[in-house]
């Protein structure tokens, strides 16, 4: 099993547009076969950080995923809310 956390700054004011534009993201990817978990969490002391943590089977899994219509239509959309870079990172269970 892989988790994924990704973490997104949005701008001031973009966080609830940001939300409902994930949303179809969210229920597709949860839906793929090699998904474990995928959500989205809003930090409690600062609202326009939102995180996607996301478990997946395995790196083809992900790969699936990453080249997926719900994938590759709306993450690109994403940076139009950015503040800041965000951060990606894979994680494996030791």
């Amino acid at each position: 099993m892989i988790t994924i956390v990704a973490k997104n700054i949005v701008k001031p004011g973009e966080a609830e547009a940001f939300k409902r534009t994930v949303q179809p993201l969210i229920a597709a990817s949860q839906a793929e076969a090699g998904c474990i978990a995928y959500n989205l969490y809003e930090d409690v002391t600062d609202p326009n950080t939102l995180t996607f943590i996301e478990q997946w089977r395995d790196e083809a899994a992900i790969a699936e995923h990453n080249a997926s219509a719900h994938f590759t239509g709306i993450v690109p959309l994403l940076a139009g809310y950015a503040a800041a870079e965000g951060e990606v990172r894979l994680y494996k269970l030791v």
